[in-house]
């Protein structure tokens, strides 16, 4: 059973695309469904009347097609295919990286055959460097994420149609939004797995062989120490310090390095922090948040006892599907968890655990005692009941995360 979701947020940003000459690139970590994503694209084109024949779809994962790897072999098997075909061809790569010299390959289809080009792939990377120089502008990116809740929610329901959406939201605490987890029906033992056997080829194929690292424990540790402290400010010097205390000599450049890696997989996203009254970034203490925190729940455990890093890194991860860059705010002496922008609309957003004590009221609302702009300034809890205040709202999480715009 494969069970599909018509990821209507990302198509709805694809379909103008469709048809036309940019080649469609479509990035994000291992397995959060952009595979899905091509199939959708080829169900719209069937239903606008294009002959699936029309299509050549290749997969490079796939061991059947490891004699494709380079771009001259590729490129020769796509136009004796394409001279098979009538009227436009329709491309579909899954895991371009994995060919050697695919830009070139793609560049070349781009002007020798009348064709609409779609490719995959797994690393940030991918669309620096050599592709801008031979696509030069000519591509539209869209990047995939692991499923929001409002998604979740939509496929948990297929298994479990009567569960209330407080029971969906504590399932989606621990297990994430790995598109896969569906086919498992969600079952614990399984999914943990899943996601052990996903961590372990994101850490050695996107990470540790694309990057050639000798030092695959140093890798791990700066991991694991990642993973225990998502959301939380901390340099590249603390990082070196905690190895010191285990007596291990390590660089803060290496464990720059190390850290770039990961995120250029998708691993992990940066946030930096900026200082709000001197509108600048700050150069320092950047935090880090998990492309999916039901990997963290897998390999590292403890995602209920570090609820509050992890509701964190729920609406984080929200924030960047709905396409707001995102920063850490710091007004005087407060800390304000997200700075949102999107095209020049502002959005301010703290996250807590609960309001269990006026305490916890006065810091997380007192966040934004010294912001005198008029944008929309939220506090994001569990609490089921609205605590609104001073024009600031505050929202209950679930409500928050399925709300259709905010505002």
């Amino acid at each position: 059973m494969n069970l599909m979701i018509k990821r209507e947020m990302y198509m709805s940003r694809i379909r103008p695309f469709i048809g036309g000459e940019l080649v469609k690139v479509m990035t994000g970590i291992r397995r959060c469904g952009k595979s899905v994503m091509l199939e959708l694209i080829k169900e719209e084109l069937i239903a606008d009347g294009i002959n699936s024949s029309q299509f050549i779809s290749i997969n490079f994962e796939d061991l059947s097609y490891s004699h494709l790897l380079t771009a001259k072999k590729l490129h020769e098997e796509v136009v004796k295919r394409a001279k098979t075909i009538d009227g436009k061809v329709y491309l579909f790569f899954d895991e371009i990286q994995e060919v050697q010299g695919w830009e070139k390959c793609i560049n070349s289809f781009r002007v020798a055959l009348d064709c609409d080009i779609y490719i995959t792939g797994s690393n940030a990377k991918l669309l620096s460097g050599e592709l801008a120089t031979y696509l030069g502008g000519r591509y539209a990116e869209f990047v995939i994420y692991p499923f929001s809740f409002a998604e979740f929610l939509e496929l948990y329901h297929t298994v479990e149609p009567d569960a209330s959406q407080a029971k969906c939201f504590h399932k989606y605490l621990l297990a994430g939004g790995m598109p896969y987890l569906a086919n498992l029906g969600f079952a614990d033992a399984p999914s943990m797995q899943y996601f052990t056997d996903l961590f372990n080829s994101i850490q050695l194929k996107d990470i540790v062989k694309r990057n050639k690292i000798r030092d695959i424990d140093l890798l791990e540790r700066i991991i694991a120490y990642i993973m225990a402290n998502v959301g939380t400010t901390f340099s590249a010097t603390s990082l070196v310090k905690f190895f010191r205390s285990e007596h291990r000599t390590v660089s803060a450049e290496t464990v720059l390095n190390y850290i770039r890696y990961c995120c250029d997989a998708y691993l992990f996203y940066q946030v930096k922090r900026e200082d709000l009254h001197g509108k600048q970034i700050l150069a320092s203490n950047e935090k880090y948040y998990i492309a999916d925190h039901g990997i963290r729940e897998a390999v590292f455990g403890g995602n209920m006892r570090d609820i509050n890093l992890v509701l964190e890194n729920i609406v984080y991860m929200e924030l960047l599907r709905r396409g707001y860059s995102v920063t850490a705010g710091r007004a005087g002496e407060k800390e304000i968890d997200f700075v949102c922008d999107k095209r020049g609309e502002k959005l301010y957003v703290q996250v807590a655990y609960l309001l269990a004590s006026e305490d916890t009221v006065k810091r997380e609302f007192g966040a934004y005692d010294s912001i005198r702009d008029n944008f929309p300034k939220y506090v994001v809890t569990m609490d089921e009941l609205d605590m609104s205040r001073d024009g600031i709202k505050h929202r209950n999480i679930r409500d928050f995360l399925t709300a259709e715009e905010w505002n």
